[in-house]
């Protein structure tokens, strides 16, 4: 039987401290998904020393451009986005405060370090599991950057969403521990 952990989002650093590596969690609460080009636009405005157009500290990020909804539902399909693709924004969105991510598959040594230096947490999405994961949205709208169309920010109200912690604020990777259980010896 798998322990799942039911956990409120946001939750405090002090929570994100605490999650392990290989944890499975069910959140609840609030999350913002944003892809590619709002990371962008989140880069450029810090950069340039600028407010983001919404407070995102101490919030969880999830890399996500949702299809458009079916009839009496807020969302469509919402997998995850290959996560590597925000490596470049996310050491800066966590200096910001972001305290834990979503996604799937691998982050570069800059963004596990980063995770480890502000505390955060990289949680681990199912790919492939678009509509099974657009099934836990029960509210969304868009809260920024409504130019981008599917990648811009949206502010996401979820239910026993299930993820991973695949990267821990201590620098645990199952992405660099869990291959090594299954090469043959």
């Amino acid at each position: 039987m798998i322990d799942l952990l039911r956990l409120e989002v946001p939750f405090s650093d002090e929570v994100a401290r605490e999650l392990e590596a290989g944890q499975r969690l069910l959140l609840t609460g609030v999350i913002f998904g944003a892809r590619d080009q709002a990371h962008l636009r989140f880069a450029t405005a810090l950069q340039r020393g600028e407010s983001l157009p919404l407070d995102l500290k101490g919030q969880v990020l999830y890399y996500v451009g949702p299809t458009p909804a079916p009839p009496g539902r807020p969302c469509g399909a919402a997998g995850p986005t290959t996560a590597g693709r925000m490596d470049r924004y996310t050491p800066l969105l966590l200096e910001y405060g972001i305290k834990g991510v979503i996604g799937k598959g691998k982050r570069s040594p800059q963004v596990v370090a980063a995770l480890q230096k502000h505390g955060a947490v990289y949680l681990a999405a199912t790919g492939g599991a678009g509509a099974l994961i657009g099934r836990c949205i029960e509210e969304m709208r868009v809260v920024a950057y409504p130019d981008l169309g599917p990648e811009a920010v949206y502010r996401m109200v979820v239910r026993n969403l299930p993820v991973t912690v695949a990267v821990d604020s201590r620098g645990r990777n199952l992405y660099e521990e869990e291959p090594a259980r299954y090469r043959l010896r």
